[in-house]
């Protein structure tokens, strides 16, 4: 029987509409574990029960408006509590300031409980149930996202599945000798299959982390650790890991969470003989969390973190008729863009642009300069070797620029990973510190401050410009600099990453009505495009858009269409006035500057940018 005689209605519909294939695929991973599938259904149901009435509410009206999230309304911003408003009560006092930045969207950064000189910046979660004490209670938390909720903002947070900290009550089990517990990792008595496994799975930490595998001592035991030692990999070819991690996904939906990130997706199925990534039962995984979350709680959406080249990306949406992700990273052009500030040459960036343009226009993305992380140079060099960029002495110069160590550059980011004989170091910094303010304000430089400060928020222009949800990093829109304070704290001084993931400066927010500063500037900058972003159906992520020949490789050239409304939009990502050539006539009024533009060329000014409307 498909539903249990005592399910709510509502609940029977959603279930049954989807039972067949969520059967089909659990059994077929689960070798036909009926039992198994007997507790997962039971268990949908609890958690559907024990949900609120106001997110059953809410669930019934976004079932209404299924692509409510591709709107060009949403402006999100990611944060780290502590760093914001010290605790999760201190950032529902902030709602305001959220509100009044345009923030519809805010991705809280790792909070659960996790061990603090092993955490990976929370990514090594301990407790799935309980949230880092310091920062508050799951009350908390569930009142914190019923205050966004009231004021039109939903929350992301990220969902940690393919591991656990070494802390976590299974781990600790499994230490223990348990049995059980050590089936839901990879544990093994000696390093004869670990050793046929690093054969072909890569290194994610070569240097800081070398290998994918950490003996204990204290067991005699070899544990799988992808990332780092005190992350032990979750084995999820077994049954009671998916539906264990299953009920932590919904418990975290019950407190309100809108929208799940899938923190590194891709590794969370193993295969000996593979490289451990991208397999396909990792898609069989994620179509089944997404049909649980359709029943249960529709409302909520799966945010998959893939950070690696677009032909592996565009997967993990899944197709039309078996969804997967509803929205994903746009990590690439994150990437490329930064190339671009360096090199100046907007090529590669228009080759993606292209690329982008050709996907399904339902695949929505989360557009980004900066975010907690660093900046890897995952691009596609095989294309830039046509110019002759080869891949190491690309990387090299690409982390020279923005470490300041190349002649005329004025960027302020310090290397992650560094490793010399790889020429794979990747990068960090804030946006402003990469873009030349930090050094600018050191020198008193107002020419050279003047052109950094035109460069961020060309960035940002660029961003907003793209289809999908724009992400400001939370101190990026006052200009935040780099904290180097990192490195006198000895729990963190081994992380560069730090480096950007610095205290929100209130002093400084109090200046961002003040356009004579550089927070006012950057501030008000983006408000306004914002603004009218949102009052543009143009930019909707349904719009077509394309990629435009603007004669020189200095400047990008988009064009928006939707519903009769064209947008050209032009970036330069020169220091140097360029000519740029419209692709054809063009002929409306720059958004940003109110003035009319016609003809078929015009000159832009070191980093300027326009948003061309037209009728």
């Amino acid at each position: 029987m498909k539903s249990a005689p005592n399910w709510n209605k509502e609940f029977v519909q959603r279930f049954e509409a989807r039972y067949d294939e969520l059967k089909w695929l659990y059994c077929e991973t689960y070798n036909n574990d009926m039992q198994a599938f007997s507790y997962l259904c039971n268990s949908l149901y609890e958690y559907y029960h024990s949900r609120s009435a106001a997110l059953k509410k809410r669930d019934r009206e976004r079932e209404k408006t299924p692509f409510w999230y591709s709107t060009n309304s949403l402006v999100g911003m990611m944060l780290y509590v502590d760093n914001f408003a010290d605790n999760l009560k201190g950032v529902r006092n902030k709602i305001a300031y959220l509100g009044e930045s345009g923030v519809n969207y805010l991705h809280l950064m790792p909070l659960l409980k996790s061990p603090k000189d092993r955490s990976d910046g929370g990514y090594a979660v301990a407790d799935f149930r309980r949230v880092q004490p310091e920062l508050g209670t799951m009350k908390d938390l569930e009142v914190l996202t019923a205050a966004c909720h009231k004021n039109g903002i939903s929350v992301c947070l990220d969902f940690v599945m393919n591991h656990t900290s070494e802390d976590h009550a299974w781990a600790k089990a499994a230490r223990a000798g348990d049995e059980e517990a050590r089936k839901r990792y990879f544990f093994f008595d000696n390093w004869d299959i670990p050793f046929q496994f690093e054969r072909t799975v890569p290194q994610v930490f070569p240097t800081t982390a070398p290998g994918n595998f950490t003996y204990l001592p204290d067991c005699d035991k070899v544990v799988m650790t992808t990332f780092y030692p005190y992350q032990w990999d979750l084995n999820y070819g077994n049954c009671v890991v998916f539906n264990d991690m299953v009920g932590n996904m919904l418990s975290l939906a019950n407190r309100g969470i809108d929208v799940i990130r899938l923190d590194a997706v891709p590794y969370i199925w193993k295969e000996l003989g593979t490289n451990c990534r991208n397999l396909p039962r990792v898609h069989t995984l994620v179509r089944m969390m997404r049909m649980i979350c359709e029943i249960v709680c529709p409302s909520v959406l799966l945010l998959g973190e893939v950070v690696m080249e677009p032909s592996k990306v565009a997967p993990y949406f899944g197709t039309p008729e078996k969804p997967e992700c509803h929205m994903l990273y746009n990590v690439t052009t994150m990437a490329s863009t930064w190339h671009t500030v360096a090199t100046k040459d907007v090529r590669l960036l228009n080759r993606q642009m292209r690329q982008l343009s050709d996907l399904p226009k339902d695949y929505v993305f989360l557009n980004y300069l900066r975010c907690h992380d660093d900046i890897g140079w995952g691009l596609d060099y095989d294309y830039l070797l046509n110019f002759g960029m080869s891949e190491v002495p690309h990387k090299r110069f690409l982390n020279d620029y923005f470490t300041g160590k190349f002649e005329g550059s004025s960027s302020r980011g310090e290397l992650y990973n560094d490793d010399e004989s790889l020429g794979d170091a990747r990068l960090c910094g804030t946006t402003a510190s990469l873009c030349g303010i930090e050094e600018a304000l050191e020198k008193g430089d107002t020419h050279l401050l003047d052109t950094a400060v035109k460069c961020d928020i060309m960035l940002h222009a660029y961003m907003l410009t793209q289809s999908g949800i724009p992400v400001i990093y939370s101190g990026d829109e006052i200009a935040q600099l780099n904290d180097s304070a990192y490195h006198d704290d000895p729990d963190k001084r081994a992380d560069s990453r730090y480096l950007h993931r610095g205290k929100f400066d209130w002093t400084l927010a109090e200046k961002r009505h003040d356009k004579d500063t550089v927070q006012g500037m950057i501030y008000s900058a983006l408000r306004k495009l914002e603004a009218l972003r949102a009052s543009h159906a143009v930019f909707t992520a349904s719009a077509h858009f394309c990629a435009l020949d603007t004669g020189t490789d200095h400047v990008l050239g988009v064009r928006r269409e939707h519903e009769g409304e064209k947008l050209y939009a032009f970036f330069n990502f020169s220091d140097s006035e360029q000519t740029v050539f419209f692709d054809g006539v063009v002929s409306g009024k720059d958004l940003i500057t109110d003035r009319k533009i016609s003809g078929m060329s015009a000159r832009m000014k070191p980093y300027e940018f326009f948003w061309i409307l037209c009728a």
